[in-house]
């Protein structure tokens, strides 16, 4: 056996394979005597044609069998003998066939080699969010707004409140269209962008009175849009009050007090925010050592992650894209995204691999420590079954190698604590 490996790019390389009749001739054999068998000419009993002219009928199709199959044979033992890490399978882009010789010329992707900068200098801010009183009690008002009723007001409107109207849109004379009228449109403003002219013009204003909107258009060319709005209601949330037996009807029996709702609420938002200041500081190194080894990620690997982030968006609005939006388009628009969970999912095997990271059995015993911990119905037992199961291993084993790749990190680079406050979130 004969191989040439040519590199068509950094993460791109073919090869070819030139083998000897020797090596491939019993496979040729044996495939011929297959189509032989198998195949009925007018004129032959079953079995009894000619080898020529089965060679005639057959040929093209047993010759690629064939090459099909040495490929498979072949590819293996020259990738572990070179040390080609494949980052997709090998296809056959050509072969040819001579009487003692088969060419055969595979194409396919690698990991790129990848040199790692030093990264112990890099220093990175973990946020520390700061929960306070009003924190609480934001989120609190958050859960009783799902028990709380709309009422009529005779106020003018505040941010919070819902505006009703009939909205017309004007034409150039500023006459209402009534063809371009909607009734009893529903204004919620408080979930509405501060900038939004239909907000900033209905604030403060009551029942019975008319407001004309103007809409700056988004093209510079084109002409603003103009809306007479007939207020005919305000509608204000209002909230229960805070009792004992509303905890007990809200967290179905979980807590019987206030204080006890008050105090897990507390707690729920210390444990999220913890867990989002972890993330976003994974997010900061991981965009770093991006940046600084700028590695060139195979097609395939961005692919592979463009599908998972198209079925993660499919699954969080239902299952499937509505008619209008183009998936195409939008997967066009993640492709960055992709590349850059490529690119550092190769950074993170690097890492792991020059630090010898591996996990053993007694790594996964430890997790399911952990998690049963988190968990007084979940046993060690019953996790550890479930982590050694076919299903599970290599899933529960990617988790923990993460765990210990950014552990190696962060024990390299200079992470400083920064106070700050929690983020408000309108709704």
């Amino acid at each position: 056996m004969q191989k040439n490996i040519k590199n068509v790019s950094e993460t791109e390389q073919v090869l070819e394979i030139i083998l000897s009749a020797e090596e491939f001739g019993a496979e040729y054999t044996k495939e011929l005597e297959e189509a032989k068998r198998s195949i009925q000419i007018k004129g032959f009993r079953k079995g009894h044609a000619p080898a020529s002219l089965i060679k005639k009928l057959a040929g093209p199709s047993v010759e690629t069998t064939v090459a099909e199959k040495m490929a498979s044979k072949y590819f293996g033992e020259i990738a572990d003998a070179e040390n080609i890490k494949p980052a997709s399978r090998a296809q056959i882009i050509d072969f040819s066939f001579a009487a003692d010789q088969l060419t055969i010329q595979l194409s396919y992707e690698i990991h790129p080699e990848i040199e790692l900068k030093d990264f112990s200098q890099y220093s990175f801010a973990k946020a520390h969010y700061t929960i306070t009183d009003e924190d609480v009690e934001r989120e609190i008002k958050l859960v009783l707004k799902s028990h709380g009723n709309l009422i009529s007001v005779d106020d003018a409107a505040s941010a919070t409140d819902t505006v009703i109207g009939d909205v017309s849109r004007l034409n150039d004379a500023g006459e209402p269209e009534e063809e371009q009228k909607t009734e009893n449109h529903h204004f919620s403003l408080e979930y509405l962008p501060e900038e939004n002219p239909f907000r900033k013009a209905l604030i403060g204003k009551k029942a019975g009175e008319v407001v004309d909107v103007e809409n700056e258009p988004n093209e510079a060319d084109a002409k603003p849009s103009r809306f007479r709005v007939t207020i005919s209601e305000i509608k204000r949330l209002e909230l229960p009050e805070l009792t004992d037996e509303l905890v007990k009807e809200i967290t179905r029996q979980q807590f019987e007090s206030v204080a006890d709702f008050t105090s897990d609420v507390r707690i729920q938002l210390e444990q999220h925010f913890t867990m989002k200041s972890d993330e976003e500081l994974l997010e900061s190194i991981s965009a770093k050592l991006i940046e600084e080894n700028p590695v060139s990620a195979p097609k395939s690997m961005i692919e592979s992650f463009s599908n998972m982030l198209i079925e993660n968006a499919k699954r969080q609005i239902g299952g499937s894209f509505p008619k209008e939006l183009d998936e195409k388009e939008f997967r066009t628009a993640m492709r960055p995204n992709a590349e850059k969970h490529a690119q550092w999912l190769l950074i993170s095997q690097k890492i792991a691999e020059v630090s010898n990271l591996e996990v053993s059995d007694e790594d996964i015993k430890a997790y399911a420590e952990k998690e049963a911990g988190k968990n007084e119905s979940l046993t060690v037992e019953n996790l550890l079954k479930t982590y050694q199961s076919t299903e599970f291993k290599d899933y529960i084993t990617d988790t923990i190698l993460k765990e210990k790749i950014y552990d190696i990190i962060k024990s390299k680079v200079t992470i400083t604590e920064e106070e700050r406050p929690l983020p408000v979130q309108k709704g």
